[in-house]
Order: C-alpha cells, then sequence, then structure tokens
C-alpha cells in the first residue's frame, strides 16, 4: 500500500514538473495569425475583397474570376469546363472575412 502510495505521489510530481518545465505555447496576436484558407483567391492567393461562387462552387475575387473567364471557359480549381460563366455574389464569405479583418486591426 505504501508502494502504490509513493508511486501516485511519484507521478503526480512527474507530471506537475513536465506541465512546468513545457509550458504551452503562446497564441500568435491576432495581427499575426494567417487568414483561413477559404478567404483566400485561389488564382491571386490574397485575401479576397469581393468574393464571387462561380458555377463549379469555389469562391474568387471577382476581378480575377471574371478576367479568367474572358479568355477561358474551364474552372482555376478543377480545371474542368464550366456550364455557365454566372458569379453569384458571396455574401456570407464576405462577411466573413470583413469581420476577421476587423477582429485583428
Amino acid at each position: 500500500a505504501e508502494l502504490a502510495a509513493a508511486l501516485e505521489e511519484s507521478a503526480r510530481l512527474e507530471e506537475r514538473r513536465a506541465a512546468v518545465e513545457q509550458p504551452p505555447e503562446p497564441e500568435l496576436p491576432p495581427s499575426e495569425q494567417e487568414p483561413p484558407t477559404d478567404f483566400i483567391c485561389p488564382i491571386t492567393t490574397e485575401v479576397m475583397s469581393d468574393p464571387v461562387m462561380a458555377t463549379d462552387g469555389h469562391s474568387y475575387e471577382r476581378k480575377q474570376i471574371e478576367r479568367w473567364l474572358a479568355t477561358k471557359s474551364t474552372s482555376p480549381m478543377t480545371g474542368e469546363a464550366l456550364v455557365q460563366s454566372f458569379l453569384a455574389p458571396n455574401h456570407t464569405l464576405r462577411r466573413q472575412i470583413r469581420e476577421w479583418q476587423l477582429a485583428r486591426a
């Protein structure tokens, strides 16, 4: 019984020592955090300001996908033919990007 108690105490002390020696990594300040990948235009690899969704189901920066579609009829993401060149504003994504930008300002 004494041996078991001593082993338990030793294990507890070892856990405490490990916790003290390895402090958790500090979180980066919001200004240094990377943007979520959904916020990045696959064409420009930059955070979008006017995201639109193409018929391939992916979102792109409006000016860049319009430029792409002026000379191509394929998806920049999949390479497959786009049935239509219709672009729908992605209001939800735009709002999320703006909220993320404000949080790190």
